[in-house]
């Protein structure tokens, strides 16, 4: 995942287990809160909202107010906790690590999910005269 901070805008790209993402969103040095959208190419968004401290940035991601859960990232290559590696992340774009295996459950879960509704709405509108 690549994240670029500059003039409190926050915006990146990547991929993961669920597929490809555009990130958007805004920071505030002043009070270290960071918020974005992560949107999947094609799919759903994914609210992010946190804070900026030495080991990175912690907060809690959310799918529509039902599904949610922790999160923590930090600047790739950087060892957690070091204040110097995530102050330099505000001014260039840095690789960054995420982790969540309960994210990575969730959204095989919501796959598994939409793969279900698919075959059974092909099998109604097969029916259908």
């Amino acid at each position: 995942m690549d994240l670029t901070f500059a003039n409190g805008n926050l915006s990146g790209s990547g991929s993961d287990d669920v597929g490809r993402f555009l990130i958007k969103g805004r920071y505030d040095e002043s009070t270290s809160e960071c918020y974005w959208t992560k949107t999947y190419i094609g799919a759903h968004d994914v609210f992010y909202g946190g804070y900026r401290e030495g080991k990175g940035i912690w907060g809690r991601w959310e799918i529509q107010s039902t599904f949610h859960g922790g999160f923590h990232i930090w600047p790739k290559g950087a060892p957690e906790g070091n204040q110097d590696a995530v102050h330099e992340a505000e001014s260039q774009t840095v690789d960054a690590v995420a982790v969540g295996d309960d994210v990575r459950r969730l959204y095989s879960m919501l796959f598994c999910a939409f793969r279900r509704l698919i075959r059974v709405s092909l099998r109604c509108l097969q029916q259908c005269p």
